[in-house]
């Protein structure tokens, strides 16, 4: 089929360019990070679904509230490529997004991200309540001005810092259906936090050459790649019994509890192989099938499946 529309009564003469308005559609949804959103949705069903009192909530007002931690998530996302428009023009990964092609205009995506996150605040106050509210309008102001603007050119501790930005969904899905945060959304978000830096440093042993570009001091670019390595397993040992908390304070079953320990050996395997690799030493790129690369994607199998499996004991043993 043509990817253009024709205007009625002229012959064909006049094609409407529909496959450019889609791709105009496109990059607003591109702005919105939506990789990155899938993961921040789905954390948050599951703090909202753990929580006590779920089975019982609106679905409609749960919906409404996943639906703003969606919206949320992309707004923070929309403002991060407004303020690193000039760093993601000169990284290979990042270089054709958006705004450095020059297919939105930086204005417009300030103004799109501030919009989104003031909606998607003032909508979950009025949905469920103001702890809600307050802990999501928290997790956007933290990625945008403590992650964005002030840790991620300035210190290789970026993501370790910086990753408690998206740690929150879970205690925000907890707060909307409670209106409290108690001992079991922080050890969810804990779990996220401990995550994050084996996750990313992972992936920036893979993007090295792009960070050293453009000028940002994550780890491999300020203490090399051995340095880098040693605390994907560091991070890794950390968080396998934090993995484990949600049981060990019995919130959850054995069976979860059997989930994670398979999972954090699994993650402790690929951090060793991490450990082990050296072919990224001596200014030598990773190839394709590098263990870094391999952990990176495990990283992402394990919070997903971890998750589920607190989701799913929950439901099954503990509502």
């Amino acid at each position: 089929m043509s990817d253009t529309a024709m205007e009625p009564g002229q012959g064909g003469a006049a094609p409407l360019p529909v496959a450019h308005d889609m791709s105009e559609v496109r990059d607003w949804i591109a702005l919105l990070k939506p990789r990155v959103m899938s993961l921040v949705v789905f954390s948050g069903l599951v703090g909202l679904l753990v929580a006590p009192g779920a089975l019982l909530m609106n679905p409609v007002l749960a919906a409404t509230a996943i639906l703003c931690i969606a919206v949320a998530a992309g707004a923070a996302g929309a403002i991060n490529m407004w303020y690193d428009r000039d760093i993601d023009a000169v990284m290979r990964r990042t270089a054709k997004r958006p705004i450095p092609d020059g297919r939105i205009a930086p204005a417009a995506a300030l103004a799109f991200g501030l919009w989104l996150s003031v909606g998607s605040v003032v909508l979950m106050w009025m949905a469920t309540n103001v702890a809600a509210a307050a802990v999501l309008a928290g997790s956007i102001g933290f990625y945008v001005f403590v992650y964005t603007m002030w840790l991620k050119r300035r210190t290789p501790q970026n993501i370790v810092i910086g990753g408690a930005a998206g740690a929150f969904p879970p205690v925000i899905g907890w707060a909307a259906v409670t209106g409290d945060i108690t001992l079991v959304p922080i050890l969810m978000f804990a779990i996220i936090f401990f995550w994050t830096p084996p996750h990313f440093w992972a992936l920036s042993l893979w993007a090295h050459d792009d960070y050293a570009r453009a000028g940002v001091p994550m780890l491999p670019v300020t203490a090399g790649a051995r340095e880098t390595r040693r605390q994907v397993m560091i991070y890794t040992v950390l968080l396998v019994p934090v993995g484990l908390a949600p049981w060990a304070v019995g919130f959850s079953s054995l069976a979860y509890a059997a989930v994670a320990m398979v999972l954090g050996a699994m993650f402790l395997r690929h951090a060793l192989a991490v450990l082990r690799d050296a072919q990224d030493e001596a200014g030598r790129s990773l190839t394709k099938d590098a263990p870094a690369k391999a952990c990176f994607r495990f990283s992402l199998t394990y919070l997903f499946v971890l998750f589920a499996a607190l989701a799913a004991d929950r439901l099954a043993f503990g509502a």
